[in-house]
């Protein structure tokens, strides 16, 4: 029988001399081969989007309930004004029987919290450990809400009932819906990354307005390092209808804590630009705005936090006083700061910790939530939060 391939094959091989079909195809193969190789290595180098934390363990954790030493008027809590009538004069934060308390503890850095009427519960974000972690206030129940949590900062409510996250590792803001599902809502301006959401705010008409320091991408212990895209670091608005993104502050340091007073004519903006150099700021902006054009106009500082500390947190309260964190400096600053609409200081809550945030929370909308370092602690004031997210 007639082999069809030496048939076929002319009497004079027209190859060049050293060259086999055979040799050909198994280094074809061969190559073929270690590029699938070198392509799952590569794939394999690339970090996840998300780095994860180590449990932060303790033999002595600290103590849960009242801080020690604490009795009634808490002594924790002091007013900027000497004391003329039973409890701290004109100070807000008292509200007779009660003290200051820490109601969960065992985390790196408690960040962002949100309170969930509905639930009864407060998330906040465990920066490094990336999770979201719960507390249920009706029982004190802790729990892992969501890991990874692609190293989650800031959060908030939207008017719907849906968890809104600034994302440090993912780079974004998303919405967590009500089936549990996830959707992006921002992770891009013109067409460059963000640097790394930190925190937001939801008006009332749903535009979500953030903002977009570079803390998040500055190593790997918060998130993934990387470099800016962003040539600068903005407040940003995103369109509840549109979902286009817009600037609309763009001169800050590095802009961090942002909240909306209750009739939304005002918006509120930190500057931690201290962190980057001794002569950068560390104080909140105030602005007048039209949530609806999503335009600012006439920015001044509403309140400077003496140096080194600095505010990364606020919320503010149905009379529009703003209540914010300190931080990083003096421990005997560490706490919460309350502040009138005029910018007046009123008091302070003296927290054994560094402060990162806080926000109302509470059936009656008057328990304090604060984050503070690897604790969160709660306190019963006189006043209730505005409730805007």
């Amino acid at each position: 029988m007639t082999n069809p391939a030496n048939h076929l094959e002319p009497s004079v091989d027209p190859r060049p001399a050293g060259l086999d079909r055979r040799n050909l195809l198994r280094g074809a193969t061969a190559l073929a081969a270690t590029a699938v190789t070198m392509k799952t290595a590569s794939a394999a180098s690339v970090a996840p989007l998300g780095q994860t934390g180590a449990p932060t363990l303790s033999t002595e954790p600290l103590p849960l309930g009242p801080l020690p030493g604490s009795r009634y008027p808490d002594s924790h809590l002091e007013s900027a004004k000497p004391k003329l009538s039973f409890g701290p004069s004109d100070f807000p934060a008292f509200a007779g029987t009660m003290a200051v308390e820490r109601v969960a503890t065992g985390f790196r850095w408690a960040e962002g919290p949100v309170y969930f009427a509905a639930g009864r519960y407060v998330l906040f974000s465990d920066i490094p450990n990336n999770r979201i972690m719960r507390f249920s206030e009706d029982d004190g129940h802790l729990s892992v809400y969501r890991q990874p949590s692609m190293n989650s900062n800031g959060n908030t409510i939207d008017r719907e009932g849906r968890l809104i996250t600034c994302e440090h590792s993912g780079r974004r803001i998303t919405r967590t819906e009500l089936d549990g599902s996830i959707t992006i809502i921002a992770d891009k301006y013109n067409g460059k990354k963000l640097n790394s959401p930190n925190d937001a705010v939801v008006a009332s008409d749903g535009s979500i307005w953030f903002t977009d320091p570079v803390y998040g991408i500055g190593g790997y212990y918060e998130g993934v390092k990387a470099d800016p895209e962003q040539e600068k670091k903005n407040v940003y608005r995103v369109d509840p209808k549109s979902g286009d993104i817009k600037v609309v502050v763009d001169d800050f340091v590095e802009p961090n804590g942002i909240t909306f007073a209750p009739d939304e004519k005002k918006l509120y903006v930190i500057d931690t630009g201290f962190t980057d150099g001794p002569d950068n700021p560390s104080h909140i902006r105030v602005f007048d705005v039209d949530i609806g054009s999503g335009k600012v106009s006439s920015g001044k500082v509403f309140a400077e936090i003496p140096k080194p500390s600095i505010t990364d947190g606020m919320r503010c309260d149905s009379a529009g006083r703003i209540w914010c964190s300190v931080g990083w400096g003096d421990p005997k600053e560490d706490g919460v700061r309350c502040y009138t609409p005029d910018g007046d200081l009123l008091g302070k809550i003296h927290i054994p910790e560094t402060v990162a945030n806080l926000c109302f929370g509470g059936q009656q909308r008057n328990r304090l939530y604060i984050c503070g370092s690897t604790s969160l602690y709660a306190v019963y004031t006189g006043v209730q939060g505005a409730m805007k997210p």
